[in-house]
């Protein structure tokens, strides 16, 4: 077998390739991928399990939350939600090292030893067998040339035992060849039937990423019930732009608290005020406001000078309802008894719509309605008819839930929504016999009423009318079953609601928040009572 010939056998067979090659293409993929699920990895290669969790920054994240909680305390909804997430942040960390830990046994290393121990070990031997079968060419080589000159040699058996010596040699490279042949079989077929086993690596990271996934969802799902209670038993929630229904569940009340405090706000200073619920408040106390009434404070008596602004946070809440107090349900009935021709029928028509609204919207909708109609008796003063009303607050009771924009759907429903509201109104009475406590939850107490100020001076809630520099000490909120003092009379120690005055001077006729309370000690009649603080 010549050179050229043994050169091409060997290729045939896969021994020698050329330069690159698909031994050399598997190596380079695998190291690029052990490469790139290293820098997956958020732990430290090769270190402990335990210095590997505490390196990872979900366990970094879970220690802050958790001593944020800590700080915040229990009393603090935020305290609670990141102490009890921190744990949930704290176990996905765990799961995770553990994963990171699998992915190191299972995948990284093997995939190093693939491509950086086996396959370069069977690159070499194909180097060394190229560099063999061009020793065994030379030596055969030289063993013919020897082999040749032996009939022309002078000195025949010094040639002979050249070309002896010569063949000694090129069997030696010979046998050299087979061997390392032979070694280099004997690794490409152990390569090829591992073949699979290297493939499976990558089916294994999938499934070991499929793994860890479901027991980081399994741990955030055991604790989610856990958080959603402890969110859920947090009564502070916002009432603007909460389901009726939630709202009145989670702060037990049969009113909505913006409903219920705006119109005592409203009854106080309001009803005179031309223009009520059309013109519009300053941006800045009505977004104030809107805060205040979402975060229940019971510090109301600055807004009670703004009627318009008082007005607007009322708009804005039964406009921010995810369904509107009229309910989508009924919004064809109502519609349709719009429509009706006849004025007795569509009043009939209306009362059945209205009889068919759930318990919750009926009864907020009927403490609105009497309130409306009361607004609407003061309508020479404040040009709120029961048109004027409905043309400006209907659209907020009542809209289709067809997508759009709440301006478009309002424009939609105006016309007929007015024909609603404005018969409702001026029929208050019959659709709704029953006299109306508007203080219906108990919180707010009336005062007695301050004289009515000249055309051309207004005084806010909670000024004198003596001349004396304003105070808000010296006014008092009284419960209805307890008696108001007589003059010159001093105040025995006992608990009052708020706060109580020095004397008879009259006093404005605020509605303040009572649910909150004061000591007020005895003091000699005729002595100088010193100020009582407003309660914090």
């Amino acid at each position: 077998m010549d050179k050229t010939y043994r050169r091409v056998a060997l290729l045939e067979q896969g021994w020698i390739k050329p330069t690159g090659g698909r031994m050399e293409l598997v190596r380079l993929v695998s190291h690029n991928a052990h490469k790139r699920l290293v820098t997956c990895l958020q732990g430290h290669i090769g270190t402990e399990a335990e210095k590997r969790h505490k390196k990872l920054p979900l366990t970094a994240l879970s220690q802050a939350m958790q001593d944020g909680g800590s700080q915040l305390g229990e009393e603090s909804l935020i305290g609670k939600m990141m102490d009890v997430c921190g744990e949930a942040e704290s176990r996905l960390a765990s799961e995770l090292m553990q994963h990171e830990v699998q992915l190191e046994r299972d995948i990284l290393e093997p995939l190093n030893q693939l491509a950086e121990v086996d396959i370069p070990n069977i690159l070499r031997q194909r180097k060394q067998l190229a560099k063999l079968v061009l020793d065994y060419d030379s030596a055969r080589a030289r063993w013919l040339q020897a082999s040749k000159s032996i009939h022309f040699s002078t000195n025949y058996q010094a040639t002979a035992a050249k070309v002896e010596t010569l063949k000694d040699e090129m069997d030696e490279a010979l046998n050299k060849v087979e061997m390392c042949k032979d070694q280099l079989s004997a690794d490409m077929y152990n390569f090829s039937s591992k073949e699979g086993d290297y493939a499976r690596y990558y089916v294994i990271l999938v499934e070991a990423q499929a793994d860890y996934h479901r027991r980081s969802l399994a741990a955030l799902e055991g604790v989610l019930p856990t958080i959603q209670a402890q969110n859920d038993s947090w009564m502070e929630k916002p009432a603007y732009g909460t389901a009726l229904e939630e709202h009145l569940k989670r702060s037990n009340r049969e009113i909505a608290l913006p409903l219920e405090a705006c119109v005592m706000m409203l009854l106080e200073t309001g009803m005179k005020e031309e223009g009520l619920f059309r013109i519009a408040a300053g941006a800045s106390k009505l977004k104030k406001l809107k805060a205040a009434l979402d975060c229940s404070t019971s510090q109301l008596e600055e807004f009670y000078s703004d009627p318009h602004a008082v007005a607007g946070a009322l708009k804005s809440y039964l406009r921010e309802l995810p369904e509107p107090l009229l309910t989508f349900s009924l919004y064809d009935e109502w519609t349709q008894a719009s429509n009706v021709s006849d004025p007795d029928r569509r009043l009939q028509a209306l009362w059945v719509a209205c009889d068919g609204l759930p318990k919750n919207h009926k009864a907020n909708f009927r403490y609105l309605v009497k309130f409306l109609a009361k607004l609407a008796q003061d309508s020479e003063v404040n040009k709120m008819t029961p048109s004027n009303i409905a043309i400006v607050l209907g659209p907020n009771l009542l809209w289709s839930k067809t997508e759009g924009t709440l301006a478009e759907m309002a424009a939609a429903t105006s016309v007929h929504v007015v024909a609603i509201i404005e018969p409702i109104i001026q029929h208050a009475d019959w659709f709704f016999p029953d006299d109306v406590d508007f203080n219906v939850s108990g919180m707010f107490v009336a005062m007695t009423p301050e004289p009515d100020p000249g055309p051309f001076e207004r005084r806010r809630p909670g000024s004198l009318v003596d001349g004396d520099t304003p105070r808000k000490d010296r006014y008092l909120s009284y419960p209805r079953s307890s008696p108001r003092p007589s003059p010159g009379f001093s105040i025995h120690a006992r608990t009052l609601t708020r706060q109580e005055s020095r004397g008879a001077a009259a006093v404005s006729a605020l509605y303040v928040v009572a649910d909150e309370s004061i000591t007020v000690k005895e003091t000699p009649a005729g002595e100088q009572e010193q100020p009582i603080p407003l309660p914090s």
